[in-house]
């Protein structure tokens, strides 16, 4: 057995990892006890990484797909060669800015960094970004605003030293559940940490909220702002930091009282009520040690610069920054959104923090020997985007990411793509949407195969290693950019023969005539071997030396701004670019689901991760359902200016009235018309570039459909099923299909016909062969049938004229089974489990697959907490996701006698 210590490729926490691999090949992976991000902790999409790693739908080698006609094995040389000759030839045509990049999060850094280095060093392009633009630029816009760099000053321990943490549009629990339960800890055992949600949300990290405070989207600077002069005016603010450390600030409280004077303006402007406001406000007044948590329900707006600027003015008016347990805290989104900024990833930035003022790019073009270092940023994301959709940009390298589902109006980036001279895609997965438009692919490594460092929210450097070889004719994605490097001319600056020495290469840059006013300083690493870079240590930057401490920033009060003063802004709250309208009613609402991670590219693997939810759902509050004539399991058409999606209607009474929300993870590989992507605005933070995913103005309209049904099969179907609509649902033996649709697409006439013509359709031969038990009413559209061979169930097929269908749980237990008992084939029609069978219902802990009805059978029977849940089933004795949906059932279920 071999182990390896590694990182976990999810959110910015950071986790560390063990992977233990034995001789067998069967792997293990559990937390790393020892690394100061989760210290053994890891949530269900890490503890579930073991399930991710399998050859299935791999791209193991590029290919070259023309306009017309399939794809194309080809070599690296020749792919390569492409890339390089067109890069030349566009630069020579058109310039450097007909050539774009669009990197992400999911890559290491020396990936980024040579990546970076390329294109605005050498090809002479600035048009070069990053799927971070989507979740953290907004963030970084408030921290250059405020302290002169992108610098976050606060680490995770400060939230367990806190007395009050406010998290503000954060959902911890399912976006950073290590974080959440690092919370929880420190919550049961000092109970006088307060807690504070500002979410239009109730979500699950309410469970341990002693305060929600659900605005109204896009409300927050007013919240904030209100604050500030609440502060002002009883006395809160400190003036010895102030007329110390600060710039601006008179200035600052002066625009607040101006848009915020009073409780009454701030409540009307949030939707809340002036007391809960009040106690928000006394609570942070009267508390020194406040930690403000922020995620993308800050950054992902048309104001999102302004909200995280409000929320730094009321920790800089305080002094509550760059001290134990204060201070703001931008928690990221991705593993390495924080290592793609430390070297310039994003269009606006050059590497190491360096901006385009004139002494920053001569220091820069001195240290790489620059030919054509670019002079001012370039194009963010969605105006990267739209260059391509004019023609300006004529070639574009993605790597790691998949904008045809993540991006705002994703329709236009898709047809944008289609229109691009050349599309280059970087990645593991052979089916994408984005892959499919590409010319060229480029089989990159997986997690597991890579080896380089990243850096979580807290600036924490961790490395990942490699514990597996890269498949077929994978590589790494560091030397792909620099083959084409060396194909363009410039061998000496790519000449690196391993992530060691470009991650050396990096160091070195963040030292480079560095005396102090960068605190971006990796000096102390500026010199490792490939042996001290491999048994590298979890550390948080600043590094200038081998033992300092950089645990907060700014506890000596000194930034990085050019007076070494932090600066305030005044600033003037402005609702969403669109407002919602009579023609437009809702706001729409997005984020992420507990058991998900981004396009479903890696965590759709894990088949124990797509049982909690399994499709793509429109949440909507009971009131907004009753009066558009929604129902709960049927289907809804969403539709904005932009595009639509046709979701399955969930009643959620933890949203505000007139809003819904949507999960961001559902692309066109699972699910019809549920790219959520394609109904969002483009409209975007003019200092940021982010866009508005927290609220586009949407409608909803009520789909009857004429049949319901699923498939469950155990090979999966080639060709997507021929419905209005179907949703692809992995399982551990199977693959489900939820289906629906309005018509029987023109079945024949006669009874006994109609069904048989309708699979005909539907499935266009893909159902199994095999002795076949059916039951039918075609007058009713209801249908059941089962396909077994030598006596084990390869299909079962359930329709109906309602969403009223059986368990799938129970059948698809049955495909793990080699062959099926006389009782489990006699009760397999009627999709009931065998009488003394006892069904589990749906899945709330991932990690043990336990169901609904089972916790609540423990639940009734006394269990009365989560650890008593865990005692008797197991539940949340893992990852501790599940944990906050335990509590809700228990608080839900009442105790013998008591009305709940």
């Amino acid at each position: 057995m071999t182990q390896t210590r590694t990182t976990c490729p999810y959110c910015g926490v950071g986790c560390g990892v063990m992977v233990e691999r034995n001789a067998d090949g069967r792997i293990r992976v559990q937390g790393d006890p020892d690394h100061p991000a989760n210290f053994g902790r890891l949530c269900s999409k890490g503890s579930a990484l073991a399930d991710t790693l399998g050859p299935d739908d791999r791209l193991l080698y590029p290919e070259w797909r023309d306009r017309e006609g399939p794809a194309q094995r080809v070599s690296w040389n020749f792919a390569l060669d492409t890339i390089a000759n067109t890069f030349a030839r566009l630069r020579a045509e058109h310039g450097p800015q007909a050539i774009a990049f669009y990197a992400s999060g999911q890559m290491l850094t020396e990936d980024y960094y040579v990546a970076n280095k390329l294109m605005k060093g050498f090809i002479g392009s600035a048009n070069i970004d990053t799927n971070s633009r989507l979740c953290m630029a907004s963030a970084v816009a408030g921290h250059v605003r405020a302290f002169g760099a992108d610098l976050v000053p606060t680490a995770y321990s400060d939230l367990e030293q806190a007395d009050l943490v406010v998290l503000s549009g954060a959902n911890v629990a399912w976006c950073h559940p290590v974080l959440f339960q690092r919370l929880k800890a420190a919550k049961e055992q000092r109970r006088s940490l307060q807690i504070i949600v500002i979410d239009p949300r109730r979500t699950e990290t309410c469970v341990i909220a002693d305060q929600h405070l659900p605005l109204a989207p896009g409300s927050d600077v007013w919240l904030w702002q209100g604050l500030l002069t609440h502060l002002a005016q009883y006395g809160q603010l400190d003036f010895a930091f102030l007329e110390r450390h600060v710039d601006g600030w008179a200035d600052s409280i002066a625009a607040a009282r101006a848009a915020a004077p009073n409780l009454s303006t701030v409540a009307q402007r949030c939707g809340l009520n002036e007391e809960a406001v009040l106690r928000f406000y006394r609570a942070f007044a009267g508390t020194a040690k406040v930690v403000t948590a922020f995620s993308q329900g800050v950054n992902q707006s048309s104001c999102g610069t302004d909200k995280v600027s409000a929320i730094l003015n009321a920790h800089l008016a305080t002094g509550r920054i760059g001290k134990l347990g204060a201070g703001p805290f931008s928690l990221t989104g991705q593993p390495n959104a924080m290592g793609g900024r430390e070297v310039g990833g994003m269009a606006s930035t050059l590497a190491a923090h360096l901006t385009f003022a004139p002494a920053h790019r001569q220091l820069l073009q001195t240290f790489w020997s620059a030919p054509h270092l670019v002079s001012a940023p370039g194009l963010k994301a969605v105006d990267l985007f739209d260059a391509i959709a004019d023609g300006q940009i004529k070639a574009v390298w993605i790597m790691a990411t998949n904008p045809v589902v993540s991006l705002p109006n994703a329709d236009k980036v898709r047809a944008a793509l289609r229109r691009c001279d050349l599309v280059i895609a970087s990645d593991f997965v052979r089916h994408t949407d984005t892959v499919e438009l590409a010319h060229l692919r480029l089989p990159a490594l997986a997690w597991g195969e890579k080896s380089g460092t990243v850096t979580n929210s807290e600036r924490r450097i961790s490395r990942q290693r490699a514990f597996l070889p890269a498949p077929g004719e994978a590589k790494p994605d560091w030397w792909a950019i620099c083959e084409v490097g060396k194909r363009l001319g410039y061998a000496e600056a790519f000449a690196f023969q391993g992530p060691h020495e470009i991650f050396r290469e990096h160091a070195q840059l963040t030292a480079f005539e560095n005396h102090g006013e960068r605190p971006l300083n990796l000096a102390a690493m500026a010199a490792l071997t490939e042996s001290d870079y491999d048994r590298l240590q979890p550390r948080q930057w600043p590094a200038n030396t081998a033992t300092d401490s950089s645990e907060r920033l700014f506890a000596d009060g000194i930034f990085a701004t050019t007076n070494r003063r932090a600066r305030m802004q005044a600033l003037t709250p402005r609702p969403p670019v669109n407002a919602v309208s009579d023609t437009y009613p809702l706001a729409l609402n997005t984020g992420r689901v507990r058991d998900q991670w981004h396009t479903m590219t890696r965590t759709a693997r894990a088949t124990k991760l797509n049982a909690h939810q399994s499709e793509p759902l429109l949440h909507v509050h009971p009131g907004d359902a009753t009066r558009y004539g929604l129902r709960a399991g049927e289907f809804t058409r969403l539709a904005s200016r932009w595009g639509e999606a046709l979701l399955r209607v969930q009643i959620d009474d933890s949203l505000r009235r007139g809003n819904v929300f949507v999960p961001m993870h559902w692309s066109d590989a699972f699910s019809a018309r549920a790219r959520i992507g394609a109904v969002i605005n483009p409209d975007r933070d003019p200092d940021s570039g982010q866009p508005e995913f927290k609220h586009t103005p949407v409608l909803v309209q009520a789909v009857p459909m004429t049949w319901h049904g699923f498939l469950i099969q155990r090979a999966p179907l080639w060709q997507a099923p021929q419905t209005r609509y179907w949703a692809r649902i992995p399982a551990m033996a199977c693959t489900r299909y939820e289906l629906a649709d309005d018509a029987l697409h023109g079945a024949a006439s006669a009874p006994d016909m109609s069904i048989e013509r309708l699979m005909q359709r539907v499935f266009a031969g893909q159902l199994p062969e095999g002795e076949r038990m059916a039951w039918g009413d075609p007058a009713r559209a209801a249908y059941r049938a089962a396909w077994l061979q030598q006596g084990r169930v390869e299909a079962c097929l359930f329709i109906a004229p309602s969403a009223q269908l059986p368990d799938r749980l129970w059948l698809q237990s049955l495909f793990d089974k080699p062959a099926l008992s006389g009782e489990e084939r006699r009760a397999l029609l009627s999709g009931q489990p065998p009488r003394g069978s006892v069904s589990s219902g749906a899945i709330v802990c991932a990690c043990f697959a336990v169901g609904e009805q089972t916790l609540r059978r423990h639940i009734r029977n006394g269990c009365r907490t989560p650890a008593a849940l865990t005692r008797a089933c197991q539940a949340g004795g893992n990852c501790g996701s599940c944990l906050p949906a335990l509590q809700r059932l228990i608080d839900g279920e009442p105790v013998s006698g008591v009305p709940a």
